[in-house]
């Protein structure tokens, strides 16, 4: 598969840093004492992540700041929309086990489409700390990173959120459903 150059147009660049300051003022509490203007410097300077942000939107995501590292000087984005990104459902685990099935395949898997827009698939422990922001996956489920020892005999771990609690899952990894996908985070 062909690299697609990670570069947007000036109007595109301009359009995507408009949502999530709109979404960064509508959701303080899941940032609170960070200032957008500080956003905005990195934003400006970092194009590729800035083509990952709007891949993100763009297939459902609705990134938006969950925290920051201050050791390292990065903002930490999240797919924070309510049920598990649209553009990014019906999707297996990974490469491995898209290509060994014989039928009815998925159109693509979680972990090649993370790579593919520049961001990482959540951890359990990332996932946790996103429900504490709010109430995500009432009606859907999301893959989460899986360890090599579940996934090396055949396994894969979801998540979701339900009777007020967060549940994690197992499913073979070549299984997909309308309502699973993926959610990602990206430093900035």
């Amino acid at each position: 598969m062909e690299k697609q150059e990670r570069k947007l147009s000036i109007e595109r660049c301009e359009e995507i840093r408009n949502i999530l300051k709109k979404r960064f003022e509508k959701n303080m509490d899941r940032h609170l004492g960070l200032e957008w203007v500080n956003v905005q410097r990195k934003l400006e300077t970092n194009n590729e992540k800035l083509w990952s942000l709007y891949e993100m939107e763009r297939t459902g995501g609705e990134p938006d700041i969950v925290g920051y590292d201050q050791e390292a000087d990065e903002y930490i984005f999240m797919d924070c929309s309510e049920e598990s990104p649209k553009g990014r459902r019906s999707v297996c685990y990974d490469r491995e086990v898209l290509e060994s099935r014989k039928s009815h395949k998925p159109q693509n898997n979680a972990i090649d489409m993370a790579s593919d827009m520049g961001i990482e698939i959540l951890s359990e422990e990332e996932y946790r700390k996103l429900q504490k922001l709010g109430n995500f996956d009432m009606k859907t489920s999301s893959w989460i990173k899986t360890p090599d020892k579940i996934r090396n005999l055949g396994g894969a771990l979801f998540c979701d959120r339900r009777y007020d609690t967060v549940f994690v899952y197992h499913n073979g990894a070549e299984s997909y459903y309308a309502a699973r996908g993926f959610r990602g985070s990206l430093r900035v």
